[in-house]
């Protein structure tokens, strides 16, 4: 068989190393540079591959192509290839063929790394074997070809469910919908909403949908579409006869007959959408059959994730957060409603059709200053300029940060939280995060 991925990131290159394991013809292609990381593990392994451009020739000529989740569906080569009936699918649906391990997967726009960093932490706690895949750690498909897991957690996004076939996971759960990626969905979002729910559309009867019900998107979705899965809401606002729901500071976790609780005071969950997610993690838990205290003790003992609500600490009462992975508005929402000193916010990147509207009570209410940090500041100029005092902009992390600091007064909190993707200025959110937390100590 002839398989060809599309891009060289962490999810093309665990495809073509799992790919030749099983003795395919496998070819790489990229029409971006190679990392020199990467292409020795190619050559390692005997790989062929491409750089800098796609041999139409060579490419059209696969069995089935795997496409790396960066790349749209309209590029020419993608077309050209579904045009000629050639499988384009996901490293995802690709490895799924190989699993044999018990998969939960997560979705939704906020909060899937937190979750499926509470559910691997839940089950590596309890001593079970785990791994942590997907948009974090190793791509599932390098996992399988590395060594194979009894117990998948994975954190999927729309674009990796987007070339989905057969893929389902016995766990599926839906943390929120707000829109995202609206760039890549035609500024339609119905389609990124359907997207999401792809998620659930392989899953039979004996497998379970975990969702918050206090997301209205979600809640219309299932007024109006079937699911198979045995659906487990979640809820920080109303008692529910079955699923998970806050009373008394306490977490009830109810599933059929059984009943048990986790007490929020002796956890590290801070932060509504924390709970929330926590909710998640913990109906998957037991689910898979953690014992309940094994899923208490763990909870007093987790350490929350790099760049996202990442609080690093206080110089001279001026408290420093950093939420460079908050890359859309409902993100923001979050991190401004968590913050109870007057902020002095560092926003900005690339916009992906940002609607900020939901932002400005908070905005009006707590924010001091707004440092603006992208190569095109001018929609946040336009929007934020009248509701504060102080908004600039800045080109770089240490103009932004020099600005922050001089804005600030004892008391306050500088907060980096983008609601925009980091590629205009920034390789990545984590280099956003890490240059954020290189200037803190700078004068």
């Amino acid at each position: 068989m002839k398989i060809v991925v599309l891009g060289v990131g962490e999810s093309g290159l665990g495809a073509a190393l799992l790919a030749k394991s099983k003795n395919m013809d496998v070819f790489v292609s990229d029409l971006g540079n190679i990392s020199e990381e990467n292409i020795s593990v190619l050559k390692d392994n005997n790989i062929e591959f491409e750089q800098l451009k796609h041999d139409e020739q060579r490419v059209l000529s696969a069995d089935i192509i795997v496409k790396s989740p960066g790349i749209p569906d309209n590029v020419s080569i993608v077309k050209k290839a579904v045009a000629k009936g050639i499988a384009v699918i996901s490293e995802i649906e690709f490895a799924y063929k190989y699993n044999k391990g018990v998969i939960s997967a997560v979705t939704g726009s906020n909060g899937k790394t937190t979750t499926v960093m509470i559910l691997n932490h839940i089950l590596d706690f309890s001593k079970k074997d785990v791994a942590l895949v997907g948009n974090i750690g190793d791509s599932y498909a390098r996992q399988i070809f590395k060594q194979e897991k009894d117990n998948y957690v994975i954190e999927m996004s729309s674009f990796q469910l987007d070339g989905i076939v057969d893929f389902a996971p016995h766990i599926a759960v839906m943390t929120n919908i707000t829109p995202d990626h609206l760039d890549r969905y035609d500024y339609d979002f119905d389609k990124y909403i359907a997207s999401k729910f792809r998620i659930t559309e392989n899953q039979t009867n004996k497998d379970y949908f975990i969702y918050d019900i206090d997301d209205e998107v979600i809640v219309d979705y299932l007024s109006k579409n079937n699911i198979n899965a045995k659906k487990l809401p979640f809820s920080v606002k109303r008692k529910l006869e079955e699923g998970a729901y806050l009373e008394n500071n306490k977490i009830m976790i109810k599933i059929a007959e059984e009943k048990f609780e986790v007490d929020l005071d002796s956890t590290t969950i801070k932060g509504k959408h924390n709970v929330k997610n926590t909710m998640a993690a913990s109906l998957a838990s037991r689910i898979l059959n953690i014992r309940k205290e094994s899923i208490r003790e763990s909870l007093k003992v987790f350490e929350g994730a790099d760049h996202r609500l990442e609080n690093l600490g206080y110089i001279n009462d001026i408290n420093y957060i950093n939420d460079s992975k908050a890359t859309n508005v409902n993100s923001v929402y979050y991190a401004l409603e968590t913050v109870n000193r007057p902020i002095i916010w560092i926003v900005g990147g690339k916009d992906k059709g940002n609607d900020y509207s939901d932002l400005y009570d908070l905005v009006r209410e707590k924010v001091k200053a707004v440092i603006c940090l992208g190569a095109d500041n001018t929609k946040l100029i336009n929007t934020f300029g009248a509701m504060v005092d102080d908004i600039v902009d800045t080109k770089s992390m240490s103009e932004a940060m020099m600005l922050a600091k001089s804005f600030a007064e004892k008391g306050d909190t500088i907060l980096l939280s983008p609601a925009c993707a980091s590629f205009d200025l920034f390789e990545s959110y984590e280099d956003r995060g890490d240059q954020f937390k290189r200037e803190i100590n700078n004068n």
